[in-house]
């Protein structure tokens, strides 16, 4: 058994968001993204694992294969592993998205950033 307090893992940079693991165990992983307003993850996919993304805090845009997502607090969003990702903090406060990778597709998804 692990506890962990998510707190540990808001760390915000002015510079890029961050990506901070919280746990990486067999083929799943679960992170943290954090974004100030205005910062992004460009377009991806993660391929042979299903996504899982809660809002925790701020408000953003997803854009899911070309169509816009909008997610506040409180929402969830899943993807296929094939379906085309990007993200934007569009609000004026800080976000962080909880994300779990049921299967990591490969050891980059597991980094931090």
């Amino acid at each position: 058994m692990e506890k962990l307090s998510l707190l540990d893992y808001q760390e915000f940079s002015e510079e890029r968001f961050t990506k901070r693991v919280v746990f990486k165990k067999g083929e799943s992983t679960v992170f943290l993204l954090n974004f100030m307003p205005g910062q992004e993850l460009p377009k991806h996919t993660h391929p042979g694992t299903e996504v899982f993304i809660l809002t925790m805090q701020g408000e953003g845009t997803f854009t899911i294969d070309g169509s816009e997502v909008k997610a506040g607090a409180n929402d969830t969003v899943h993807v296929t592993g094939s379906e085309e990702l990007s993200y934007k903090n569009s609000g004026s406060e800080p976000v962080t998205l909880y994300v779990m990778l049921n299967k990591i597709p490969d050891e980059r998804f597991a980094q931090n950033i």
